[in-house]
């Protein structure tokens, strides 16, 4: 299946009014993968059973916060990996750079090689 695209209209960042406005692709992500659907999914397309998938995957999403939490990149074998990223300000020296230096920490998702291959691949379709 294709992933499917509109057209948007977007100002300039920062400028007052907008500016000059344009048109810009934009996802259309109009469905939603649960986990009792991609358990159900996992278990028609392996020999494994509904019950010991949800099991796994719930303990994943419970252990991958925990290991982020600990300064630990978590990687998931041909998935790719997660990790934390932080923003902070600037300060004059080292010795001044603490807790509250942190403006914001993410989450980071970097995707592994056959993801990356899929999105190479991928087709487009325009949606009104």
């Amino acid at each position: 299946m294709p992933i499917k695209f509109k057209a948007i209209e977007r100002g300039e960042p920062g400028v007052p009014g907008g500016g000059t406005k344009k048109w810009y692709a934009t996802v259309v992500n109009d469905q939603r993968a649960s986990l009792k659907e991609l358990t159900l999914d996992i278990e028609r397309i392996s020999t494994v059973n509904r019950a010991d998938i949800l099991a796994v995957l719930s303990a994943l999403v419970q252990l991958i916060p925990e290991k982020l939490t600990n300064s630990t990149i978590v990687a998931i074998g041909d998935l790719g990996y997660f990790r934390i990223s932080l923003k902070s300000t600037g300060e004059a020296s080292a010795e001044e750079v603490d807790r509250n230096s942190i403006v914001r920490s993410r989450i980071i998702f970097t995707p592994g090689k056959d993801f990356k291959n899929a999105q190479q691949i991928a087709t487009y379709q325009k949606v009104t």
